[in-house]
C-alpha cells in the first residue's frame, strides 16, 4: 500500500505542474477552510495528530485511532460578519478490528442574496416588492475508508467527494474527486501526509444562460459558457511529538501544505512548488482540558509606501472533555496584522460505545 500511495503521488505531482499554468489557482477553496475548533486553533496543523471522527477530512488514516466505536461531530463558524455560514457534521464507526468508516458533509452558503432584475415594474418605477432573493451554496460530501497495515503504527486511508456548487437558479456544478492518506506513529512521535484530489477534482459548471441573457446583452458583459474547472493535487505533511509529565501534556506540531499551480503569496514559493507552514501547540491537563495556539498564513503585503511586510495569522483555543462529549472553541485570526475574516468557531463531539 505505500508503494501504492507513493506511485500515485508522484504520478499527481508530475502532471499538476504540467498543467498548472492553464488552470485556476484557487478552485473549490472552501474545501481548504478546515474542520472543527481545536484544528482551526492549531492553525490547521492536523495531519500528523488527528484522532477522531474530522479525520474523514483532515487525513482519513486518522480515523483508525479513534475512541470510540460511534463518534459524531458538528461544527459551526461565520464570516464577514455572518453573512457567510460554515457548517460541517461528520460521523464514523467501526467496520471490523482494523478497518473503518466515515461520512462528512460540508456546506459553505451566502443566504438571501437579492435578486433586483425585476424591480423595476411595467411603468418603470422601482418596486421593491418584485426583489426575489437566492442562495449560493457550495456542498461536499465525503466518503472516508481508512485501514491498519501490517507495519505496526502505520495506517492509511482514503477518500471519494462528491462536490455540488449551486448559485440560485443561474448556475450549478458537479465534481468529483479522491484523496489519500497516512499516519505513522512510532514511540512519542507521529508523522503523517495527505494528497489531497490525488487525480485532479474536476468540476463541471452548467449555466442557465436564458436567465441572465437579457441582463448580460445589456450591460455589454459576456455570456457564461459550460466549462470545467480543474483543482489540482496539493500534499500536506505534518510532524509532531508528544511530551507528558504526570498529568500535563504538551503536543507541539508543524504542518507543511504544498501546492505545485505556480508561484503563491506564501512564505516559501517558487514557480514550482510553494509552502506555507503552519505551527501548533497543545497543552492539556489529565487530557481533560486544553489549551491550544497556532500561527499560520504567512504573507507579504505591499504597503502604500511601496515598501513590504509580513503578515501572520495567531489562533488561540481551548477544549473541555467530559467522558464521551467535547467542546472545543477557537477564536482565531488575532493581532493587528488580522484580516478579520472569521473569529469565533465551535465544535461539539460525541463518542459512543455499544
Amino acid at each position: 500500500m505505500l508503494r501504492r500511495f507513493v506511485f500515485l503521488l508522484l504520478c499527481s505531482l508530475s502532471g499538476s505542474v504540467g498543467i498548472a499554468q492553464n488552470t485556476p489557482k484557487y478552485s473549490n477553496e472552501f474545501l481548504n477552510i478546515g474542520v472543527n475548533a481545536r484544528a482551526m486553533a492549531l492553525s490547521n496543523a492536523q495531519t500528523a495528530t488527528v484522532s477522531d471522527v474530522t479525520a474523514g477530512y483532515w487525513n482519513p488514516a486518522g480515523l483508525m485511532h479513534t475512541s470510540y466505536q460511534y463518534e459524531g461531530a458538528l461544527t459551526h463558524a461565520e464570516y464577514f460578519a455572518g453573512i457567510a455560514q460554515y457548517d460541517y457534521m461528520g460521523f464514523t464507526t467501526n467496520i471490523d478490528s482494523s478497518s473503518r468508516l466515515g461520512v462528512s458533509l460540508i456546506r459553505f452558503g451566502v443566504d438571501d442574496i437579492p435578486d433586483t432584475r425585476f424591480i423595476y415594474d411595467a411603468n418603470g418605477a422601482i418596486n421593491y416588492n418584485n426583489i426575489r432573493y437566492f442562495s449560493a451554496s457550495d456542498y461536499a460530501f465525503l466518503l472516508s475508508y481508512a485501514k491498519k497495515t501490517s507495519v505496526e503504527g502505520l495506517s492509511w486511508g482514503s477518500n471519494f467527494k462528491i462536490i455540488y456548487r449551486q448559485a440560485g437558479d443561474f448556475a450549478t456544478a458537479w465534481g468529483f474527486g479522491l484523496d489519500m492518506g497516512m499516519q505513522y506513529r512510532r514511540g512519542q512521535w507521529q508523522f503523517g501526509a495527505m494528497a489531497r484530489d490525488i487525480t485532479g477534482t474536476y468540476t463541471t459548471w452548467s449555466h442557465n444562460v436564458a436567465l441572465l441573457y437579457d441582463v448580460y446583452a445589456q450591460t455589454g458583459n459576456e455570456i457564461p459558457k459550460n466549462s470545467v474547472e480543474i483543482t489540482l493535487p496539493r500534499l500536506q505533511v505534518g510532524i509532531a511529538r508528544q511530551f507528558r509529565w504526570k498529568q500535563f501534556g504538551i503536543l507541539p506540531q508543524i504542518e507543511l501544505p504544498l501546492t505545485f499551480d505556480g508561484m503563491r503569496n506564501t512564505l516559501i514559493r517558487s514557480h514550482t512548488v510553494s509552502i506555507d507552514p503552519s505551527l501548533g501547540i497543545e497543552l492539556d491537563y489529565q487530557k481533560m482540558v486544553y489549551v491550544r495556539f497556532g500561527a499560520g498564513n504567512f504573507q507579504q503585503i505591499k504597503d502604500f509606501d511601496g515598501s513590504r511586510s509580513w503578515t501572520y495569522q495567531i489562533n488561540f483555543g481551548a477544549g473541555f472533555r467530559l467522558k464521551r462529549f467535547t467542546i472545543d472553541y477557537a477564536l482565531t485570526d488575532l493581532g493587528d496584522n488580522a484580516e478579520g475574516l472569521y473569529s469565533h468557531v465551535f465544535s461539539l463531539k460525541a463518542g459512543f460505545n455499544k
